[in-house]
């Protein structure tokens, strides 16, 4: 088998993207420092699939430790690249602190790339990259605006990076852009799993549906849109994952049309933040307490894709619906509540 190393394996995408891997004859080893994960996902992933990942708890900022990474697999084929800080609030926040992880690290593994010749490389990327767009859907030859946060300036030197990394090197690579992953897997053993307060929309809202969050609070409802609120492109994250699956069999079987290709991962289908909350209370059937507030520094009116390349050229069909990613968010974050409620009850009989 080919084995594949994926940083961030631990994480959200990482995690179902490994699950895809397996399912499609890759044997994946993780790196994380679970910095913004734990390996509790990990067993979700063997429970899907009855396979053991391995994971190295390294830092991919520390070279040294990621070429030991690098020495004690010297059979890698491939390499996916999600690790790196993906909050924009956060970001602008905190934008050093952004710069230094999320380049340092892909500096790291690109160099270990070339050293130890893995043939093949494939770069998370965002949407972020297009800035606020002039015109939508974006296609992969939409002009590049200046980025909106750090996050998404990390991202566009991210694959500027990659770029010239891969004319230098014998390696080939795909950049994938996507837009808004959200949903779990449907088994609800792994799903998206945020430490401390949810940066993201969904988790947003099935924590608030839960209680966990007293009050959703939407930022901002008077953009020019059709309800006031951002528009984005949700995708489902399985959806996302075998695009990852389908980009690796893409260089693989020499199907590139150049050595550094880029691909949009997104429905198509632009969705208003308050058109996502009334898709969640639909499928859920929970009244969601939520209130409008002033809008979020770091974030753009609308965006959504234009997948049509990735639909040709990868092969890639995205198959949930909204209502789909709504339900298996749900799902997951249901089964979270019910794990929690068990671990509380153990404890308090040991007591």
């Amino acid at each position: 088998m080919n084995k594949i190393l994926v940083t961030g394996g631990c994480g959200y995408i990482g995690a179902h993207t490994i699950v895809d891997l397996i399912e499609n004859g890759f044997e994946p080893v993780s790196i994380d420092n679970n910095s913004r994960s734990s390996t509790s996902l990990l067993a979700g992933i063997k429970e899907i699939t009855g396979v053991a990942v391995k994971n190295y708890k390294v830092d991919l900022a520390n070279f040294d430790d990621t070429y030991a990474v690098f020495q004690e697999n010297t059979d890698i084929k491939g390499i996916i690249h999600f690790a790196a800080y993906k909050a924009v609030g956060e970001s602008v926040e905190q934008p050093l602190m952004y710069y230094e992880n999320n380049l340092f690290s892909l500096i790291n593994v690109l160099k270990c790339a070339k050293e130890f010749e893995v043939p093949h490389f494939i770069f998370s990327s965002s949407c972020t990259v297009y800035g606020s767009p002039d015109t939508i859907p974006v296609t992969e030859d939409s002009p590049i605006q200046p980025a909106e946060s750090p996050y998404g300036a990390t991202k566009q030197m991210g694959e500027q990076i990659v770029r010239d990394a891969t004319q230098s090197s014998d390696f080939k690579s795909v950049l994938l852009r996507y837009f808004n992953p959200v949903g779990a897997h449907p088994s609800a053993l792994i799903g998206e799993l945020p430490l401390g307060k949810p940066q993201n929309l969904v988790p947003a809202i099935t924590q608030t549906a839960v209680g966990k969050i007293k009050e959703l609070t939407v930022f901002g409802d008077d953009y020019d849109t059709r309800d006031g609120s951002c528009v984005r492109d949700y995708v489902h994250v399985c959806d996302i994952a075998h695009a990852h699956t389908l980009a690796l069999q893409l260089l693989m079987e020499n199907k590139n049309a150049a050595a550094c290709e880029v691909y949009n991962l997104g429905t198509g289908n632009g969705v208003s933040v308050l058109e996502a909350i009334h898709a969640f209370e639909k499928v859920s059937d929970v009244k969601l307490n939520y209130k409008i507030g002033p809008r979020r520094p770091g974030d753009i009116v609308a965006i959504y894709a234009n997948n049509s390349l990735a639909k040709e050229k990868l092969k890639w069909d995205p198959k949930y619906s909204l209502d789909e990613m709504m339900a298996t968010a749900w799902k997951w974050q249901l089964k979270l509540q019910d794990d929690e409620a068990l671990h509380n009850n153990v404890n308090f009989q040991m007591n």
